[in-house]
């Protein structure tokens, strides 16, 4: 098993928000580094620490669980959606998504300041 840590602004999705739909797509990944972990390491039954960023405290506020490997992310094929590519062809796909469920929130944030 491996653990990772996923990032998310709190006004675009947060532990709140995780926790209310139980399992969610993650998607919109647009660094190539970060998709060749998403496409080749991260696995079912991996954990994931959420990281709240560009906040007033960035922290790791829960933990949740991959429930699905990568696949292709439907949202590069939307010209409808932010996160359109028009380079990414359905048939050569670039960027990958993985399905998450909630597992729980931390009794108390993790910080920098601790």
């Amino acid at each position: 098993m491996n653990y990772w840590l996923m990032k998310s602004e709190p006004s675009s999705y947060s532990i709140d928000d995780l926790a209310r739909d139980k399992r969610t797509r993650w998607d919109g990944v647009r660094n190539y580094q970060a998709r060749n972990m998403l496409r080749d390491d991260v696995a079912k039954g991996d954990l994931v620490f959420i990281y709240h960023s560009s906040c007033a405290e960035p922290a790791i506020t829960g933990v949740a669980e991959i429930v699905r490997s990568g696949y292709p992310d439907p949202t590069q094929f939307d010209p409808e959606d932010a996160h359109f590519d028009p380079g990414s062809r359905p048939d050569a796909p670039r960027w990958i998504a993985v399905d998450i469920r909630f597992q729980r929130r931390l009794r108390r944030p993790i910080s920098q300041q601790g």
